[in-house]
């Protein structure tokens, strides 16, 4: 629609697959990381693509001094660059580079005026797999670090600390490459102007591609010959995106209708569903659990009909598949973040805290709807490896745990090194006769039938271009427990028991491999995911352990990122030596996300522990969200604050559920909620603006937004308030809130009145004090269009209540 594509290649002298045009669709790893719905026809990516990008990639060196898993004080004979000052794990992965690097921030772009040269900005995050392939093939070359020092001012910017830039410039890069990811490569004007992108760059030209370094000779000569065309071109591209990103309320009035777009959004997602396997894609599969949630609550709204079942059987398969699956760490529990064929085997091993917050949540919602222990147990591997490995003493959670790592101590990091196994190690590790089988049987025999282990490896060479995974196996269910039992003639628990005993030997194993590089910056839009997740998980499952991490979660935020004086929140801190907390100078505030996802965490925590004040604290971030973000004209929250996007080209509204939900659709949902435990207009007021903002998008693709669709669809039916009048503490009460928890109902607010009329929840709803206790006993109320039920003390009679 920009025509860019061809004016960036004729423009560069560079032919259609070149200046990472090609790249962008090619890399290995790289756009799938998201999954753009620009196109609801358009599936996310494709099996031969995948081994397209991977076959770009040249064999490496072994890693340089300063790369991947390296420290600075490990390379004393090389000089830091300015990066060695930052905090971010990724900006300090880069400090040992032949590059003049800055942060980003105004002294690079000082210098960029000054000078007159044309920024190189390199986008990426400290667990991702192909920025680790670039840094070591190109920003570690000293060839090419000369260029990028002397003809450009290079600028590294870590996407998680950043949002705001990454959104920005990612939006030009899909809409000029069809494509998208990280590492993200994009050339700016001293203004911040875009005029080319892409992708991961190879370091040297191919048959068929472009490389790194002759893309910075064309693009040199280029600015020096041909700038005025450059920055021409570039203020009309940024004029285009400028229209095409607005987001606005315009001349409408109202949102779209709930029942179309719920309608529109399930075909859409039925005409892409995987029958064998579940999921939506080819390959990459990703897990998308605001797809999963979409799913369960058009079930709810449509049980009694064909579709509602079909849905309901959609989620649950997916969930199951996912769970069988080598996606699945069967050893240590958690996801990896993506699979790269689409039986869900084969992963990209990286692990991401917002994969597992969300998918923690997503099989709590399974269990409530199927009552197979199955999807909670999952659920509780889910939370087990977060409390284990991504968890910071003092309640924070760490942000993500790399793909990478050496296959033993000294070797060069190799893509899921830890987490595979061969048929010779599990033989060894378990030798045991089992007793009672029809025919002569091991301990790892049995476990290598049941996961499908094999001697030359159960790893296409397909999935493994560069040979690092040949021999090896990733553990995914080949067979049901039943079947394992039948096929040796042993009794199901028995099977079960001895898979879980194998499975903790190869765990205790495991400990001694050297460990991936965990990414120890916490992020607070993370953090408030992994709030809900564990507070909806406990709250479900009624266990007040989990329901304490949520907690522990809750006061970290308010203790180390939140500031009292400004009611702001901080976007990062980071682990300092000795596991204390630190932040940066000057410190990096919230963007949209960090808000949004906050303040459902304390919203799920308030519902899980009745603790009024995480409600409190909620409304007060949600009036501070409203006052840094909130669209005043054309609705809708912008994704950063005015002030500290300044220079930025665009200020966008997020608008695509994705690998997270947006920000504004999770807002949606938050003003919702606030307005049923408050009675306040002006959320219900402020959601309905916010929805009709996104009318034209939900109308177009409502695919990309199902989260929002299920927020319009809670709008139009109106929230149940569940009041349960009680005593927080007494035993009747617990039972009446678990009876709630127990049952999926995504619409509603549960309350707890206890009495106090002075409390802060009986000072918000008057009509609290009208509700009565029966017999002394706790009592709940189910109202809807401010109209109560009659009174109910009995658990079973609510349950009936509420899922008739």
């Amino acid at each position: 629609m920009l025509g860019a594509r061809a004016w960036l290649g004729s423009v560069l002298l560079l032919p259609r697959a070149g200046v990472g045009l090609a790249a962008s669709r090619r890399c290995p790893g790289v756009w799938p990381r998201t999954w753009p719905h620009r196109n609801p026809s358009r599936r996310a990516g494709s099996s031969s693509r995948d081994k397209d990008r991977s076959a770009t990639v040249s064999s490496s060196a072994p890693m340089p001094a300063g790369g991947k898993g390296s420290h600075p004080s490990s390379t004393p004979q090389r000089v830091p660059n300015r990066l060695i000052h930052e905090k971010s794990p990724y900006l300090l992965q880069h400090a040992y580079n032949p590059v003049d690097w800055y942060p980003w921030g105004q002294e690079a772009f000082d210098k960029a005026r000054k000078e007159n040269k044309p920024i190189f900005l390199s986008v990426g995050y400290s667990t991702c797999h192909w920025c680790h392939m670039m840094e070591e093939e190109s920003f570690q070359n000293e060839e090419i670090g000369r260029l990028l020092s002397e003809d450009f001012v290079s600028v590294k910017v870590d996407r998680e600390e950043r949002p705001d830039v990454d959104k920005v410039y990612m939006t030009f890069v899909q809409a000029t490459s069809s494509g998208g990811g990280w590492p993200m490569n994009v050339w700016l004007t001293p203004n911040l102007q875009p005029f080319v992108g892409g992708t991961y760059f190879p370091p040297e030209d191919g048959l068929t591609r472009v490389g790194f370094r002759t893309v910075l000779l064309r693009i040199r000569e280029q600015w020096k010959q041909n700038k005025n065309t450059l920055l021409e071109n570039s203020q009309r591209v940024t004029t285009a995106l400028l229209a095409r990103s607005e987001i606005s309320m315009g001349d409408r009035q109202l949102p779209p209708s709930a029942a179309t777009m719920n309608n529109r959004c399930f075909q859409q997602l039925d005409e892409g569903y995987d029958e064998e396997y579940g999921g939506f894609a080819e390959a990459p599969k990703f897990p998308t659990p605001v797809i999963l949630s979409f799913l369960f609550s058009y079930w709810l709204s449509h049980r009694l009909t064909q579709d509602g079942s079909r849905a309901q059987q959609m989620a649950l398969h997916t969930l199951k598949m996912m769970a069988n699956g080598g996606i699945r760490d069967h050893v240590g529990q958690g996801f990896h973040r993506y699979s790269t064929d689409c039986q869900w085997h084969v992963p990209h091993f990286e692990k991401m805290l917002y994969d597992q917050a969300q998918l923690a949540v997503a099989y709590s919602q399974a269990f409530q709807i199927s009552g197979d222990e199955f999807y909670s147990d999952v659920a509780k591997g889910i939370l087990q490896y977060v409390a284990r490995s991504l968890s910071h003493r003092s309640g924070g959670f760490y942000s993500a745990e790399d793909a990478d790592s050496p296959p033993e101590r000294g070797m060069r990091p190799k893509e899921g090194a830890y987490y595979v196994w061969t048929v010779k190690e599990v033989q060894q590790l378990l030798p045991e006769p089992v007793l009672g089988a029809t025919e002569p049987l091991t301990s790892g025999q049995l476990l290598m039938k049941h996961y499908g282990l094999t001697e030359a490896g159960n790893i296409s060479p397909s999935q493994d271009p560069k040979g690092e995974l040949q021999g090896q196996n990733v553990l995914t269910v080949r067979y049901s427990l039943e079947l394992t039992a039948a096929r040796f003639g042993l009794d199901v628990e028995a099977v079960r028991t001895l898979l879980n005993t194998g499975l903790e030997k190869l765990f205790q194993a495991r400990k001694h491999r050297p460990k991936p590089h965990l990414d120890s910056k916490m992020l607070a839009a993370w953090n408030g995911l992994m709030v809900s997740g564990y507070a909806v998980t406990g709250a479900v499952l009624g266990q007040d352990r989990l329901i304490n991490y949520a907690t522990n979660g809750a006061k970290f935020l308010k203790r180390h990122m939140f500031d009292v004086a400004s009611g702001r929140l901080m976007r990062t801190c980071y682990t300092g030596s000795g596991g204390t907390v630190e932040h940066s100078n000057p410190p990096c505030w919230g963007f949209l996300e960090d808000y949004a996802f906050v303040v459902r965490g304390l919203l799920d925590l308030y519902e899980a522990s009745q603790e009024s004040a995480w409600l409190e604290w909620a409304l007060r971030l949600q009036d501070t969200q409203d006052r840094l973000f909130w669209d005043s004209q054309g609705g809708g929250y912008f994704c950063s604050e005015a002030e500290l996007g300044a220079g930025l080209p665009l200020r966008l509204k997020d608008d695509q559920d994705g690998a997270e939900p947006s920000a504004n659709s999770v807002s949606a949902h938050n003003l919702l909620r606030l307005h049923g435990f408050t009675g306040h207009k002006d959320w219900m007021d402020k959601c309905v603006c916010l929805l009709t903002a996104f009318s034209e998008r939900m109308r177009r693709v409502p695919v990309a937004l199902p989260e929002m669709v299920r927020a319009l669809s809670a709008q139009q039916q109106t929230l149940k308030q569940i009041v349960i009048c009680g005593d927080r503490q007494a035993k009747d009460t617990k039972a009446l809130v678990q009876c709630v928890h127990s049952v999926y109902i995504p619409y509603k607010v549960l309350i707890l009145a206890d009495g106090d009329p002075s409390s802060f929840l009986s000072r918000q709803l008057p009509f609290l004090s009208t509700l009565r206790r029966l017999e002394d006993q706790a009592t709940a109320y189910v109202c809807e269009n401010q109209a109560c039920s009659m009174p109910i003390t009995d658990p079973c009679e609510l349950r009936k209540l509420l899922h008739p």
